[in-house]
C-alpha cells in the first residue's frame, strides 16, 4: 500500500521548523507498509516521524517545500506531481495539534466537511456521521462550538473526522497527546475497528503503551534514518529496560487517577482556594465550581481528570486569566485576588504557541526575567541550556517543534521566578528523554521551594516526579 524507495528529504529555506537546506530531515529511508498493516513510527523528537507522514499524505512537497530524492508510492502509484485533492480520498490524517486541521466552527460541520468536499449525498453523510459518533461515543460533543472544546475533545473530533471520510490509509501523528486515559482507550478501540475493516494505519507516537500490542511492526527512527525495525516475537519480547535504552517510553498502560498519591498530607503547608467559580458566557453550568480546595505548597501536584472536566479552566482562573472567575487564594497569611495572583503564578499553556511573542528563543526568555536581573543574557543562556535549547537561541519561537516550544515556555516560567508554576500538559509533545529531563527539572524546582500544579494525562510523568494528586470532575 505504501512504499518508500531510498527517500531523502531536506526542508527548503524558511520551511518547517525553520530548517535550511543544509539540514537533512530524512536520509535514505526505505520502508514498505503492506495493505491492512499497522506500523508504528517512534523515536526521539525531531527524528523524522512527522516528515514520513507528510510525504505519504502529500503535504510534502505541496505544502512544505523542499528537496525530495527517491520515490514514495501509494498503492503502486508515485506521489510525485499528485495534487492533495487526489490523495485526500485515500489518505486521512490526524495531526498532533487538531486545531490546524479544522475548517468549521461547529463539531457536526467538521465531521461532515471531508464527505461534503467529495460530493457525497446528504443522506450518506448523515449516516456516516451517526455511525462514527456511536462508535466513538461522542454524542455529547455534537453540535458544539469548536472553540468551547478542550484540547482533548478537539482531538476526539479530529479522529472522528478522519473516520467519517472512510479513507483506506489512516495516518496518526501523536494522536493520544491530549487525550485522557478513557479517551485513549476509546482511540485504541477505534484503531482496532480500523484494523478489522482492513485499513492501513501508520502512527507516529511517543506514548506507545496503548497501541504497542496492536502494531504489526515498530519502526525506530533517529536523526532522519530508520535505526531498527521490531516485528513479531522481537517486538512482543522486548523488555522495559530495552525500551528505555532505545529512548522509548513504557509499553505498560496505567490510569493516572489510579496512581496512589495523597492530595494533601499532614504537615504540608496549605494553599487554600475558596469560592472559585467560572462559567463561559452564555452557559449556566459552571466549568469550575470549587467551594474550597486545599493544595500542598512546595509540592508537585498532578491534576487529573477527564477531557473537558475543567482542569485547564482551573489553571486559567488560578493565574488570573479569566476575568469572570470569582474566588480567592490564601497563602502564607495573605489573600490573593485575581490581579494579585498574576504576580504570584506563572502558567505554561498546553498550546505554547499562544504565549510566545518575540523574534527569538533568547528574547523570549529575556522578557520573562525580572527587571533587576544583573546579567540577563547570561541567565537566559543558562536556562536555554538547561532545557536543551542552547542551539536554538536565535531561532524564531514559532519555527520550533511542539516539544521545543514546550521546553521554551518552561524556560520562561523558570526565568520569571514566580512562587507557583501552573503547567498544562507539559509533556504532551515530549519523547522519553525530554520527559525524564522535565521531571528532573520539576524535582529541582520543588527542592528550591517552588509549588508546581501540573495538569497531565501522562502517568509516566506522575510516577517520575509528582508528590501529590488531585482529581477534577
Amino acid at each position: 500500500m505504501i512504499e518508500f524507495k531510498s527517500v531523502s528529504f531536506r526542508y527548503g529555506a524558511g520551511g518547517e521548523d525553520g530548517r535550511t537546506r543544509n539540514e537533512a530531515s530524512l536520509t535514505d529511508v526505505s520502508l514498505t507498509v503492506r495493505d491492512g498493516e499497522f506500523v508504528l513510527l517512534t523515536g526521539p523528537s525531531g527524528c523524522g516521524k512527522t516528515t514520513v507522514l507528510r510525504l505519504i499524505n502529500g503535504l510534502i512537497p505541496q505544502f512544505y517545500p523542499g528537496e525530495v530524492t527517491g520515490e514514495v508510492l501509494i498503492d503502486g502509484e508515485s506521489n510525485a506531481g499528485r495534487e492533495l485533492y487526489d490523495l485526500a480520498p485515500k489518505v486521512g490524517t490526524v495531526f498532533q495539534n487538531p486545531r490546524t486541521q479544522f475548517y468549521n466552527v461547529d463539531t457536526t460541520g467538521e465531521l461532515a466537511f471531508g464527505c461534503e468536499n467529495r460530493g457525497m449525498p446528504e443522506e450518506e453523510i448523515c449516516s456516516r456521521i451517526d455511525e462514527t459518533v456511536s462508535r466513538f461515543r461522542i454524542e455529547g460533543l455534537m453540535d458544539r462550538s469548536i472553540f468551547r472544546l478542550s484540547d482533548g475533545e478537539k482531538q476526539k473530533i479530529a479522529c472522528a473526522s478522519a473516520d467519517v471520510s472512510g479513507p483506506g490509509i489512516i495516518l496518526l501523528d501523536e494522536p493520544s497527546a491530549n487525550l485522557d486515559y478513557g479517551a485513549t482507550l476509546a482511540l485504541r478501540e477505534m484503531i482496532l475497528r480500523w484494523r478489522s475493516e482492513g485499513k492501513t494505519i501508520v502512527a507516529a507516537e511517543h506514548r506507545i503503551a496503548y497501541l504497542w500490542d496492536l502494531t504489526d511492526r515498530a519502526v525506530l527512527m533517529k536523526d532522519g534514518r530508520i535505526l531498527r525495525e521490531l516485528t513479531g516475537a522481537e517486538k512482543d519480547g522486548i523488555s522495559e529496560e530495552e525500551l528505555t535504552s532505545l529512548g522509548l517510553r513504557s509499553r505498560t498502560t496505567e490510569d493516572p487517577a489510579a496512581i496512589p498519591l495523597p492530595a494533601f498530607s499532614e504537615g504540608d503547608e496549605p494553599i487554600l482556594l475558596r469560592d472559585f467559580r467560572f462559567a463561559y458566557p452564555g452557559t449556566k453550568k459552571a466549568v469550575v465550581d470549587l467551594p474550597e480546595m486545599k493544595l500542598a505548597a512546595g509540592e508537585i501536584t498532578a491534576v487529573v481528570g477527564c477531557n473537558g472536566a475543567g482542569k485547564t479552566s482551573l489553571l486559567n482562573c488560578l493565574c488570573g486569566l479569566e476575568g469572570r472567575c470569582s474566588g480567592t487564594l490564601e497563602y502564607r497569611g495573605k489573600r490573593y485576588g485575581r490581579r494579585e495572583r498574576r504576580r504570584l503564578c506563572f502558567m505554561v499553556m498546553q498550546d505554547t504557541g499562544n504565549q510566545l511573542f518575540t523574534e527569538s528563543a533568547l528574547d523570549e526568555v529575556l522578557i520573562s526575567l525580572p527587571k533587576d536581573e544583573p546579567e540577563p543574557e547570561k541567565r537566559a543562556g543558562e536556562l536555554l541550556a538547561l532545557l536543551d535549547l542552547e542551539d536554538f537561541a536565535g531561532r524564531h519561537p514559532q519555527s520550533l517543534s511542539g516539544g521545543q516550544k514546550q521546553r521554551l515556555a518552561i524556560a520562561c516560567a523558570l526565568a520569571s521566578g514566580r512562587e507557583i508554576l501552573l503547567l498544562d500538559e507539559p509533556t504532551s509533545g515530549l519523547d522519553h528523554r525530554h520527559m525524564k529531563e522535565t521531571a528532573a527539572l520539576f524535582e529541582r524546582l520543588r527542592a528550591m521551594g517552588t509549588t508546581l500544579l501540573v495538569v497531565t494525562h501522562d502517568s509516566e510523568l506522575i510516577r517520575a516526579c509528582c508528590t501529590r494528586r488531585i482529581g477534577i470532575g
